[in-house]
């Protein structure tokens, strides 16, 4: 009996040991550097898909399912993800919960926090820190070396292939960076000013050198948003500001108002929050940096 139930027992603790990390990402971007690290090893789930705004996310039952079954869970940090904390708590989960701008250089807001538009409306959200940290490549880096510690905690036997992983796309990182950094480079130095709908690229400017002006606590509900306006037109007409740009996951309209009384024409859309779909032209983290990138330095290169 005995030499009978050890050889199903070593069989059940092997193929216990042989299931991949339950891994869930709260949203996009977060989900696809993770799958980058953790290749075919992990078991992935990610929360807020593409072009879904993470700010206004609601949790869905099966979400807390994911997360109380989840063995790394992987947040971006200072408040971004509004329903993280309440989600891990009605989870029960036991998984480690991972923040991963907690290893990045993160920047002070200097406003306290920042708006972003549903529709017409502006919806503020709070925080010392600028949570947007990924859209500067060098902090996309410090994501993959958080990522593949936590995945080695959780896996050990894997550790081997998560940093193999994390160093191969560390490498594209690089390309990636420098490949920005010569095309903003090329640009004149007084033509380096563009309009989006909100405040998510304050990293990408302080590592690139665009500058970004966003129609900050606008509303067109408001009177007072006339004002408000007016002097955002007088700013983009000081800094020479070329091109506006829309973001995927907001709506245009205040940006159309901002276009029709500046003369300019909206020049593309950006990426800031979440991935495009398989089929757009940013599924991916690399691919999502160097269309904004392409997208901005050819509008602002443009006669």
């Amino acid at each position: 009996m005995i030499l009978r139930i050890l050889p199903a027992l070593a069989l059940t603790t092997a193929a216990a040991r042989a299931e991949p990390p339950q891994v869930v990402a709260t949203f996009s971007i977060i989900g696809d550097i993770a799958a980058q690290v953790g290749g075919d090893r992990i078991a992935l789930e990610v929360l807020v898909g593409p072009d879904a705004d993470a700010h206004v996310y609601e949790p869905r039952p099966r979400d807390a399912m994911a997360v109380a079954r989840a063995d790394v869970v992987l947040t971006n940090g200072l408040g971004f993800e509004g329903f993280v904390d309440r989600l891990i708590a009605a989870s029960g989960t036991d998984a480690a919960v991972v923040a991963l701008t907690d290893g990045a250089e993160v920047l002070e807001d200097p406003a306290g926090g920042h708006y972003h538009y549903i529709g017409d409306q502006a919806i503020w959200h709070a925080g010392a820190h600028d949570p947007h940290a990924w859209q500067a490549v060098p902090h996309a880096r410090a994501y993959v070396a958080t990522i593949a510690d936590a995945f080695c905690d959780a896996d050990a036997d894997g550790c081997e292939a998560y940093r193999a992983n994390a160093a191969a796309y560390t490498q594209e990182l690089d390309m990636l960076d420098a490949e920005i950094r010569e095309a903003v480079d090329a640009l004149p130095e007084d033509c380096r000013t563009v309009v989006v709908a909100h405040n998510a690229f304050r990293y990408f400017q302080e590592e690139y050198g665009i500058a970004f002006l966003s129609p900050q606590g606008l509303s067109t509900e408001s009177e007072a948003s006339a004002a408000d306006v007016a002097g955002l037109i007088r700013e983009i007409r000081d800094t020479n500001a070329r091109a506006i740009f829309a973001e995927n996951i907001s709506d245009t309209r205040l940006l159309d108002r901002i276009a029709a009384e500046t003369g300019l024409e909206l020049a593309g859309t950006l990426y800031s929050d979440a991935l495009s779909g398989p089929d757009g032209p940013a599924p991916t983290y690399l691919s999502m940096m160097r269309h904004n990138a392409d997208t901005i330095t050819s509008a602002l290169a443009a006669e």
